[in-house]
């Protein structure tokens, strides 16, 4: 899968809300955030579906949308590009930079320290 750009991290961000939606749903999910007309959606989930990215189903009237990969595969993914081409595939630098930069909670302390200690062989 090739990494997505912003526009399909909103498309599907839609999508991941329910099993399939018609294209006017998605148009007015979209249309508070995005401002886009219903050919720039509509082109959107076409091309996206060229990728692999989205399911339409053509055999309903009208045709719906549905995520053709899960939150969980694209965001594993945009993680996998992000420590690879940041940080060379260093997980403790991006962890440390992370950790740098902003604030955690002592409960979010604490469920990393029992994940680090986890991961000890």
């Amino acid at each position: 899968m090739a990494k997505l750009t912003e526009g399909e991290w909103a498309v599907l961000e839609v999508l991941w809300q329910g099993e399939s939606f018609p294209l006017g749903e998605i148009v007015s999910a979209l249309e508070p955030t995005h401002h886009w007309r219903r050919n720039t959606v509509h082109t959107y989930l076409t091309r996206m579906e060229a990728k692999g990215l989205v399911t339409i189903l053509r055999q309903t009237e009208p045709h719906r949308y549905a995520a053709a990969v899960s939150r969980d595969d694209c965001a594993r993914q945009a993680r996998g590009q992000l420590l690879d081409q940041v940080y060379g595939g260093a997980a403790g630098d991006l962890i440390a930079a992370f950790l740098k930069e902003s604030t955690i909670t002592s409960a979010e302390r604490d469920r990393l320290r029992r994940l680090l200690e986890e991961m000890e062989v």
